[in-house]
Formats: C-alpha cells, sequence, structure tokens
C-alpha cells in the first residue's frame, strides 16, 4: 500500500515540476514561493535523519503544492483523505 502511495506523491511531484518547467501553462497568481516551500518541506521529511518518516505528511505538502500550481483537486482525491491547505 505505501509503494501505491508514494508512487502517486511522485507522479504529483513530476507534474508540479512539468508545469514549472513550461513557463506559458503557469496560471497567472500561482505562488511559487508557497510551491517551493510546501515542496522543501516534504523533502525536508524524507531527509530527516533520525528516521521519523510520515507519509501522511509528505502526501499533505506534496498536495498542498499540486493544488497551489493546478487549482484541481480531482488528481488528490485517491490520497488518503488529505485536506488541501490553501
Amino acid at each position: 500500500m505505501n509503494d501505491r502511495r508514494l508512487y502517486h506523491v511522485q507522479n504529483l511531484a513530476l507534474e508540479i515540476m512539468d508545469r514549472m518547467n513550461d513557463e506559458h501553462a503557469l496560471k497567472e497568481g500561482t505562488n511559487l514561493k508557497v510551491v517551493v516551500d510546501l515542496l522543501s518541506r516534504a523533502i525536508g521529511s524524507l531527509a530527516d535523519p533520525s528516521g521519523n518518516l510520515s507519509l501522511d505528511y509528505i502526501e499533505g505538502k506534496v498536495a498542498s503544492a499540486h493544488y497551489e500550481v493546478f487549482h484541481n483537486e480531482q488528481k488528490l482525491s485517491c490520497l488518503k483523505s488529505i485536506p488541501v491547505s490553501r
């Protein structure tokens, strides 16, 4: 089950990366500072040397970043009941 969740998080992150590299596709009003902050927090959690990894936390941060870029909650519906922080 965790493999599937990680795969979905990876796909969301790749979609964000693709969109951010396409200057013409970014929507007006996308707050890139917020997106970078959310993704940095997710990466920071993965790199925690104590090994305290929360997949729920990582999913939440990546899902919030994805929402900031795409403004589409449908792609987030398969995540484990993650409320998108706006």
